[in-house]
């Protein structure tokens, strides 16, 4: 009998673009990419869905390729959520487990995990996860895993990460659009800095910036643990709209110009002037302007994430820096401008140590889809198929969105 395949799925559904990888695991635990692609989004604002027909079409239509190329059809997947709404806060909590000699249960991790969410979250929003920082059983602190130890007491102390919870309802909705079962939701920068940091920047500390379209997130890690979650509801698009408005030139002018000429290195002239194509017609621009107008921009953008620095509490206390990613970080020279407004070394991080097809998407911008996929790959949060070459999906066939949700079955 064959063998069924392992196959683990990431979908990373951003305001300006969806993407996806599938990737197989082997019985070492080892995962190679078999299929990738990205595409347009459309319905989305800052990261929160607008309508529902946007996304589910987009995700549709970008599904097709992978589809081809991967030999499966993509019925469920790891979904990245994002937007301003999404968070993180400190909770602590304790309960009695028993007499001295109760050895530490799942149940009892269970029961403490709730004691220390129970009032921390309002109604309204979803918990999307809860990650224990330390334990402490009968006043010995600082204990990663009690389980099987002895104890009558038992404290947690945790990062609980929640959202708006009908935004997490309408993602899902989105993807179910597209016949995608949302596994899991995990915040985009989050899952990114799952493909991209080591354990050792984790442990010494270390934060992960992703720069997307409209939003811009940070996660700060410490001792192996997420420390902080946050979202600025900026990100590269608001250069683009700058541009535009204070050069009165179109959105793909200013885009384009946005992406050859961002930013200046320290110390190097901004004379003269730079020639860019509008349809049939050649137009002039200051380099002394542009970079003032998208320094400008870039200021903010990363005051806002010096803010949040702050507001952990991790400003200037991060050994191993910080790492940029999404597609913002493809931008020239954006790191040497963070290092100067963070003050503080800056990679640029791509996804690493995959096989397969994964030199293809070796890119900051991937870096989300590809930690959601490793993030099911642990977590077993993954589709078995007997053979790699399935049906047609409607996702091929071009049909579009509706055909395929009102189809007789």
């Amino acid at each position: 009998m064959d063998e069924a395949t392992k196959y683990a799925i990431g979908l990373d559904v951003g305001t300006e673009n969806v993407r996806a990888v599938v990737a197989t695991i082997n019985h070492d635990g080892e995962i190679s990419v078999v299929g990738y692609n990205e595409g347009p989004n459309a319905g989305m604002r800052k990261g929160v869905v607008a309508n529902l027909s946007g996304p589910a079409e987009s995700i549709d239509r970008m599904l097709g390729e992978v589809e081809r190329m991967s030999g499966i059809e993509v019925n469920s997947a790891y979904v990245s959520i994002n937007g301003a709404h999404v968070m993180s806060v400190k909770a602590e909590g304790m309960i009695a487990v028993g007499p001295e000699d109760h050895e530490i249960s799942d149940d009892d991790m269970a029961r403490v995990e709730q004691a220390a969410v129970v009032g921390r979250v309002p109604a309204n929003r979803e918990i999307l996860d809860v990650l224990p920082l330390s334990y402490t059983l009968d006043g010995q602190s600082s204990i990663k895993d009690p389980l099987g130890m002895t104890g009558a007491r038992l404290e947690l102390k945790a990062s609980v990460i929640s959202a708006l919870a009908p935004n997490a309802l309408n993602l899902r909705k989105a993807a179910e659009g597209a016949k995608v079962e949302v596994k899991k939701l995990v915040p985009s920068v989050v899952a990114a800095a799952r493909a991209v940091l080591s354990e050792k920047q984790m442990e010494n500390g270390v934060a992960v910036i992703d720069l997307g379209a409209a939003t811009t997130s940070v996660a700060i890690f410490e001792e192996g643990d997420l420390q902080y979650v946050g979202v600025i509801p900026m990100g590269a698009n608001n250069i683009t709209n700058d541009l535009a408005i204070v050069l009165q030139i179109d959105t793909k002018v200013a885009e384009d110009i946005k992406r050859r000429y961002i930013a200046k290195p320290v110390g190097e002239s901004a004379d003269g002037e730079i020639l860019v194509r509008s349809g049939k017609e050649e137009i002039a621009f200051s380099k002394a302007e542009i970079n003032e107008i998208i320094e400008a921009r870039l200021a903010e953008i990363f005051e806002c994430i010096r803010k949040e620095l702050k507001i952990s509490k991790y400003d200037h206390k991060l050994p191993e820096g910080m790492v940029l990613v999404g597609g913002g970080a493809k931008l020239k020279d954006v790191a040497v401008f963070a290092k100067n407004a963070l003050e503080a070394s800056i990679k640029i991080g791509t996804p690493k140590g995959l096989g397969g097809v994964a030199d293809a998407i070796e890119k900051p911008e991937y870096a989300a889809a590809v930690g959601l996929a490793m993030m099911a790959a642990r977590d077993n949060g993954v589709v078995e198929h007997k053979n790699k070459h399935s049906k047609k999906s409607s996702k091929k066939s071009g049909q579009g969105i509706f055909s395929k949700l009102f189809k007789k079955f």
